[in-house]
């Protein structure tokens, strides 16, 4: 048997995500969640959201995520699901883990976010990127059946990790 029949074939998985619904007062008694329009391609309007950087679990990944797109920082609710259409992003295949979270405050736009609005999630106005209104129109129809959170969340410093390298959702 040669050595080339011997090898191990490479693998190529889907990378893991976080995508957050950060639910925030929108006046009148109502409330509206965060959207980020893109700085890079593709572009668009999204949820705030990226990649999980190695050795951060996914709940730790939301709330910098949330910290760093919108400057606001974030209670997380619970999971509202995990979506895996190798098409959901055209970039490459990505798992994505989708977390409702509570915030008060402005949001603002930072680091790949050009800018953050507070949006009424039923305005279908705004060109989604991603799956990002099927993801909200999940949210709509089963805001009651949203998973808690279980794993706590250690209290975040908005100091950066200056050690860390990782990969961004550019």
């Amino acid at each position: 048997m040669s050595q080339r029949s011997m090898a191990r074939p490479k693998l190529r998985n889907p990378v893991p995500t976080v995508d957050i619904i950060i639910e925030v007062p929108a006046g009148r008694g109502r409330r509206g969640v965060v959207l980020i329009e893109r700085r890079n391609p593709p572009p668009g309007w999204a949820l705030p959201g990226g990649f999980v950087d190695y050795g951060e679990p996914l709940e730790a990944a939301a709330a910098r995520e949330a910290r760093e797109e919108t400057g606001l920082e974030v209670e997380l609710v619970g999971q509202l699901g995990t979506y895996s259409d190798p098409a959901r992003d055209p970039r490459l295949h990505t798992v994505s883990t989708v977390f409702v979270a509570r915030a008060s405050g402005r949001p603002r736009g930072g680091d790949d976010a050009r800018r953050a609005v507070v949006a009424d999630p039923r305005d279908r106005r705004l060109p989604l990127a991603f799956d990002h209104r099927r993801i909200l129109d999940d949210y709509l129809r089963d805001r009651k059946g949203v998973t808690p959170c279980r794993t706590p969340i250690p209290p975040t410093s908005s100091k950066p990790r200056a050690s860390k390298v990782r990969s961004k959702r550019t």
